[in-house]
């Protein structure tokens, strides 16, 4: 049985169909609430897991905890889940709770606009359709605009070049010379890939990143089939999985040197696969281990040190029409460049404009920085909710975790203005000023804050990405909305 009945108010429009809208959607619907909408730019479903499609690509949190708490997997064919299978996951969630219906494909928004007229969201498709919804839920994610560098001479290069996340698999690789520019997660799962395909691989490196081995093997059947028969030991199984996790917290917020052994680790097995000198020279991270993003694989090492591998760290000065050159002055002829250069993950909901009661943009709210209340809202723009919004992201366990907790404070908030059709809520600016002070001040004592430059900062230097704390901590502040923390009122021309 649904938990309420909300008729046809509030009226809403998710905006994504990564696991935040999709789960988001699912959400409401248990819950009783049916009209709503799931805006989709692409033409199918999947967020970053349908974009990125490049050799090797993967989920680097366990299986069982990188799914919805409430639609378990039991047939997980690996412990960290494959791309197509976390996007057939997903495709089985819309089946499974009806939510083709819903999903408006081919939609991409260029405006949204909060109007005190109607108050309600006008949202403007750059197909030229508009749509209305008294309730608008961003649920963008924060790793969907790929960054590409800003490199002198890229258009003049006359071979095929394409991002990570964009990945050309009409471009044969095999025997070809080939650049990648880039040592983030995607290079580290694509790169051991077609190191053995292509001719040679160039491979520049602005700086080495720290990577761990990766704890994964293929499920066993016998185990598939336990998981099936006796759910509580799959619940208890990613359990397990959430606490050892969650116990990093400690070390990535407060106790920096806790880290320390991790450094080790990686290290060692730097040292057992790395066997060319000149190579393990530059392998080595010169920053503190967490302050950037710390990645696991058990083939990124052998990688590098193959032969035809080219380990590259002097700066980029321009490319021309067949090569890239170095700072120093050294050509490096390729036919083809890669660029695994990572996401634009502080630049949230960007580059849809979003403007609030006061004709006022997100982007000139955020001038200094994004941030919103619990990651979720924002004042001046009423009836908005975000998703895995500023501050809410993880580098110790999974952000479907997070996603969860923020699915219940939306729900609780939809539940709120149910209850008078007509209604909006606004977070009030104090409460959200005082509530991003404390996190920017947990923030102070985090490993992230050591001295290196990541994709957490923003260009001032600012961390409007992380969540300085324990996931339950975080659940805990999100289990309801106290109306103490926001205004509930009425434009005068809605009835």
């Amino acid at each position: 049985m649904p938990e309420t009945s909300s008729g046809d108010a509030p009226s809403i429009l998710i905006i994504g169909t990564g696991f935040g809208g999709l789960g988001m959607a699912i959400t409401l619907k248990k819950a009783g609430f049916h009209n709503f909408q799931i805006l989709e730019k692409a033409s199918d479903i999947g967020g970053t897991w349908r974009d990125n499609t490049y050799p090797g690509a993967a989920c680097d949190i366990q299986s069982h905890l990188y799914s919805y708490s409430f639609e378990p997997k039991h047939d997980w064919s690996r412990k960290f889940g494959l791309q197509a299978e976390i996007l057939d996951y997903l495709r089985h969630c819309v089946r499974k709770y009806d939510l083709a219906g819903h999903l408006k494909f081919d939609s991409e928004i260029s405006e949204a606009k909060f109007d005190g007229q109607s108050s309600q969201w006008i949202i403007q498709l750059k197909n030229g359709g508009s749509l209305s919804a008294d309730v608008l839920i961003s649920a963008t994610g924060q790793l969907n605009l790929p960054a590409l560098p800003n490199i002198p001479g890229m258009d003049h290069f006359s071979g095929e070049q394409f991002h990570s996340a964009r990945w050309n698999h009409e471009c044969n690789l095999a025997d070809k010379r080939v650049a990648v520019i880039g040592t983030g997660a995607s290079a580290i799962q694509f790169v051991p890939e077609i190191a053995g395909k292509v001719k040679s691989l160039v491979l520049f490196q602005r700086s080495a990143p720290w990577v761990l081995r990766k704890p994964d093997r293929p499920f066993r059947h016998w185990e598939q089939a336990l998981f099936k028969v006796l759910p509580p030991w799959d619940r208890l199984y990613r359990w397990l999985i959430y606490w050892k996790n969650e116990s990093r917290a400690l070390a990535f917020t407060r106790f920096n040197r806790l880290l320390d052994i991790y450094a080790w680790q990686g290290k060692r097995e730097a040292r057992k696969q790395v066997t060319d000198p000149e190579k393990f020279k530059h392998v080595i991270p010169d920053y503190q281990i967490g302050c950037k993003r710390v990645l696991i694989s058990n083939d990124w090492y052998r990688a590098l040190n193959r032969p035809n591998v080219t380990l590259v760290t002097e700066d980029i000065d321009h490319m021309d029409q067949y090569a890239v050159v170095t700072k120093d002055g050294a050509h490096y002829p390729v036919d083809v460049i890669i660029y695994g250069t990572g996401f634009r993950a502080s630049e949230f909901l960007s580059p849809i404009s979003i403007i609030g009661k006061n004709g006022r943009s997100l982007d000139e709210t955020w001038a200094n920085g994004a941030s919103a209340f619990k990651g979720i809202t924002v004042n001046g723009f009423p009836n908005f909710f975000m998703l895995y919004g500023p501050n809410t992201n993880l580098a110790h366990n999974s952000i479907i975790y997070m996603l969860e907790s923020q699915f219940s404070y939306v729900l609780d908030a939809v539940k709120l203005l149910a209850k008078d059709p007509g209604m909006v809520m606004e977070v009030a600016g104090d409460r959200q000023n005082q509530y991003v002070s404390e996190i920017q001040s947990g923030l102070e004592g985090s490993v992230w804050s050591s001295g290196c430059h990541s994709w957490y900062l923003d260009a001032s230097g600012k961390n409007t990405v992380n969540w300085p704390g324990f996931t339950f901590t975080y659940r805990w502040s999100t289990r309801r909305v106290d109306p103490d923390n926001y205004s509930f009122y009425r434009f005068p021309n809605r009835n």
